[in-house]
């Protein structure tokens, strides 16, 4: 029996996550940001712009509503060129001086001068055409910047592209993040992955940030060598496994929309590329976009440049879009996307009016900016002119100009032909319950669209399972009655009204078996969140997960496989050790696993994930997964190998689960919140309290007085924080109750 249309979002974590703006990048005001520093270190930093020592500082953020002061942050200069102009670019960090220190979930911000551009504006809207259009990009906002109560002026607060934008924006944060920056071409330099360690000056030109100690750009040379050696008829599906290709596509139309000349295909220069470990796929982040919307130093009219030919001429390489603008088929959704942008994307007049509202907002903060003319001779006759008009030397077009002279340009240069039909983000999961759920993204030029499921449980007979429309692009089905023994293969099949067809992931996706000669071991407790409880043979605070031997002889784990990421079963193999019956062996899930056999090469979210046992069949042998956890507080099995799950007061690592305290006996300093995330009516407290519960945009929804529990069966799915009177805080995530 199949049925269509099951809800169950959460499948689709392959789709990138837009978070709101919240209170640190809120952009219905213009928030004050004060930065208190030693006047002799604030000197010694203008004097030495090179330098990325980030000094002691006060932080102070005031929007109306919210008024926070961090102390310590780390303060320095940022940029490249900007270094050494008059308005100088900062970069704030919460970590710095506190081991993960955040403010509203980011570690670091940009406070950008933007002294390029006399509206103060391209950014900004950049930015926002991005996100409008669902792309990963950063949040940003206009803010008032003062440094030891001196008015610095009008700045743009930018998101940081790190390890924690990843998983706000992808649910994992493990995969290997690169800074590209000039000359990132991406041109082929051989199979060794060690060739694209290359340096410009003093800097690598593509930065791996994250995983240092590994250091391994295998991921990114495999990615560079399709580029140059995968033959036209073969390059969408190699491709494909490598690189989120379509998404990509949407942002080549946005950036030449906006005529970023300083990003990848014209400057080679400017970007991110991180390897999303639930999708096994590298995707773009664009970065640094303040040359744009008419902004020239080439004498190019960026507003009039052929949309198909954004690259240089000559010799010059640009692999990634060289080889997708002259493939047909991905053409032709290039084509698409830019048409979709400019016709229902973006209306230029609605556009107009709503930067309007947003100039008037920030006039008065330029008027008084002491910096704005320092660089360009600016005043604020320039400012108001940026927007209608050319500003003379770099700026060869107003704002408003720009917008309707590209959309003109785009509209006549737009090629004929239809887009075949595009499927992304598939997704595949078994439920106990409910059976093999696989969703998938769907979209397509001729409508109506239909997506149909084709799989087979023998490897021989095809079977069809029509997939349901759920909204957003969205298709699903869920097929029942198939036993956890058998593994079934599918393919994405979708068809459009000029019947044209696209089958998707080129080879077929494989569901494996949950069940089969597996040996009998547990995740019998883990900690994501190790503050103090125990430390490692080096010393250190790291994550820790425990597998218990519930058989009734030794067992050789050197033929398994723990994982943070059910997509990817074979993670981190385990060592060849022997496990004695009943014993126990602690791994420490610290993401660096050159730090010895029992060091795993992922890390835990405190935010919650899952984990994973697999055999050497690749065949699940047990799973657990979480959502947000306290601080020195484990979870693990009731008794050792036990099906109930519990919080553990007393943590066990190491040792048997039989003696804690669990689940009842709680430290009454520490308040738990379950279950967690909730998806059900209610949620309970380890404890009776007095407390308000905000939501993610910092309004109080909730205040109550010795609670033990509190009905949620109302509220939105999303992120909450319970604040106890006694100044304690824990987030909660409710989900909805189809998930």
């Amino acid at each position: 029996m199949i049925v269509i249309g099951v809800l169950f979002t959460q499948y689709l974590s392959a789709q990138p996550v837009i978070p709101e703006n919240g209170e640190l990048f809120i952009d219905t005001t213009v928030p004050r940001i004060d930065i208190k520093i030693n006047p002799d270190t604030l000197n010694w930093i203008y004097n030495n712009p090179t330098s990325d020592i980030e000094f002691h500082a006060v932080f102070v953020f005031d929007n109306g509503t919210v008024h926070d002061t961090i102390d310590p942050v780390g303060f320095r200069l940022r940029g490249n060129t900007s270094r050494y102009s008059k308005k100088k670019s900062f970069t704030v960090s919460f970590n710095t001086f506190t081991s993960g220190g955040k403010y509203y979930g980011v570690e670091k911000l940009n406070l950008n001068g933007e002294h390029n551009d006399p509206s103060v504006m391209r950014s900004k809207l950049m930015w926002d055409i991005m996100r409008k259009w669902q792309i990963p990009a950063p949040r940003a906002n206009h803010v008032q910047v003062y440094i030891n109560g001196n008015y610095y002026g009008l700045y743009i607060n930018v998101e940081h592209i790190d390890e924690e934008f990843a998983h706000s924006r992808f649910g994992n944060k493990d995969g290997n993040l690169y800074k590209c920056l000039w000359p990132a071409d991406l041109a082929y330099l051989g199979p060794d992955p060690d060739n694209y360690k290359l340096f410009s000056g003093d800097r690598q030109v593509y930065d791996l940030t994250t995983n240092k100690e590994e250091d391994d750009y295998s991921d990114l040379a495999a990615f560079i060598s399709v580029l140059e050696n995968s033959p036209d008829d073969k390059l969408v599906c190699d491709l494909e496994a490598l690189f989120n290709s379509y998404d990509y596509l949407k942002i080549m139309a946005a950036s030449i929309f906006c005529g970023d000349w300083d990003g990848y295909i014209y400057n080679k220069n400017n970007f991110y590329l991180y390897h999303n470990t639930a999708t096994g796929k590298i995707e773009y982040i664009p970065y640094d976009v303040d040359n744009t919307f008419g902004i020239d130093w080439f004498n190019i009219d960026w507003a009039q440049r052929n949309i198909y030919e954004w690259q240089p001429g000559g010799s010059e390489k640009r692999p990634l879009y060289n080889r997708l603008i002259k493939h047909p088929e991905l053409r032709r959704q290039f084509t698409f996307y830019a048409r979709q942008l400019i016709t229902s994307t973006i209306d230029i007049d609605s556009l107009i009016q709503s930067i309007e509202a947003r100039k008037n907002m920030i006039a008065p903060y330029v008027a008084t900016d002491p910096y704005y003319p320092l660089d360009y001779g600016y005043d604020y006759d320039d400012f108001l002119l940026s927007y209608t008009g050319a500003t003379g030397a770099h700026v060869k077009y107003g704002l408003y100009p720009y917008l309707d002279a590209r959309s003109q340009s785009i509209t006549q240069q737009l090629e004929t032909g239809t887009m075949a039909p595009v499927i992304k983000y598939i997704r595949h999961r078994r439920d106990p319950q409910l059976g093999i759920i696989i969703k998938a993204y769907a979209e397509a030029e001729a409508l109506p669209l239909s997506v149909v499921l084709h799989y087979t449980t023998d490897n021989n007979t095809i079977l069809l399972a029509n997939m349901n429309y759920e909204g957003s692009g969205i298709y699903s089905v869920t097929l029942e009655g198939i036993s956890g023994e058998t593994a079934i293969g599918y393919q994405v099949v979708a068809t459009d009204e000029e019947g044209q067809m696209n089958i998707k992931p080129c080879q077929l996706a494989v569901v494996r078996p949950v069940s089969g000669e597996t040996p009998l071991l547990f995740i019998n407790e883990f900690m994501a969140d190790n503050e103090k409880t125990i430390t490692d043979e080096h010393g250190f605070y790291s994550d820790w997960i425990e597998i218990y031997n519930g058989d009734n002889q030794e067992i050789y784990l050197g033929d398994l496989y723990l994982t943070d990421n059910y997509d990817i079963p074979d993670k981190w193999q385990l060592p060849g050790i022997n496990l004695a019956p009943g014993g126990f062996v602690l791994f420490w899930a610290d993401g660096n696993a050159t730090s010895g056999n029992y060091h795993t090469s992922f890390k835990l979210s405190k935010e919650g994930e899952e984990i994973g046992l697999y055999n050497k069949d690749l065949l699940l042998v047990d799973t657990l997964s979480f959502g947000l956890q306290t601080n020195d507080v484990s979870r693990g099995r009731m008794t050792d190998g036990a099906a109930e799950i519990v919080f553990f007061n007393l943590p066990t690592p190491g040792k048997s689960n039989n003696a804690s305290s669990a689940g009842e006996t709680w430290d009454q300093s520490k308040l738990i919140v379950y279950p967690n995330p909730v998806s059900g009516p209610a949620i309970k407290f380890s404890q009776s309290i007095n407390c308000k519960i905000y939501n993610y945009s910092g309004m109080m929804i909730f205040s109550g007085r010795d609670v033990t529990d509190i009905d949620v069966s109302n509220y939105p799915p999303g992120l909450y924080m319970i604040v106890t009177d006694d100044g304690r805080m824990v987030k909660f995530i409710k989900f909805s109750s189809g998930q």
